[in-house]
């Protein structure tokens, strides 16, 4: 999805890159996510990076075909990079032991393609699976840094009801006002 040049650069620097680690690692050791696990929407691959030192096999799905490309030479040895939808995922059922996405979700267009991700990753995961994530919420200083981006900011209070809704159950939604809203789900079965 679109991003104006500030914000790649912002979403690409070392700096941020640092701060994801900081933030996510914590956050990382509180969910136990399995042995084979799905990113949704890496962008750059701060969370990737991350990801790699934590979990025993990660395939990553970027649905821009030049971000994928700069994850397979980033990743490719260590990580499947997979070019495509997270609404039309190009895997099996089942197959996954958790999917995760963070703050990718606010790029999604619109309320419905975010919907069919939730969907997707319902199929994807095996039965117990989880789909958790993080995305940010809406305030002066983010509405600024998406200027001239796709900006589709979750509503952290209906959330809780489109995952139900999506198949999942065990549902937890947590929200900071301004900051960053976190969701855990997990598959029945």
């Amino acid at each position: 999805m679109p991003m104006n040049l500030i914000h790649r650069k912002i979403c690409s620097s070392a700096k941020w890159a640092d701060t994801v680690e900081e933030r996510l690692t914590p956050w990382l050791a509180r969910h136990d996510l399995g042995d084979d696990v799905l990113e949704v929407g890496p962008g750059f691959g701060a969370t990737t990076k991350v990801l790699l030192d934590v979990v025993p096999k990660l395939t990553v799905l970027e649905i821009d075909p030049a971000s994928t490309e700069l994850l397979r030479a980033k990743f490719g040895d260590r990580a499947d990079v997979v070019q495509g939808s997270g609404a039309e995922m190009p895997f099996e059922a089942g197959r996954f032991s958790a999917v995760v996405c963070f703050t990718m979700l606010h790029h999604v267009p619109t309320a419905a393609l975010q919907d069919a991700i939730f969907a997707e990753a319902a199929r994807v995961l095996r039965p117990g699976g989880r789909f958790c994530g993080t995305d940010s919420q809406l305030s002066f200083r983010f509405r600024l840094l998406h200027i001239g981006d796709t900006m589709n900011v979750v509503d952290a209070s209906t959330l809780p009801g489109r995952l139900t809704k999506a198949g999942f159950e065990q549902v937890e939604v947590k929200a900071r006002p301004k900051e960053i809203v976190t969701f855990s789900a997990i598959k029945p079965g």
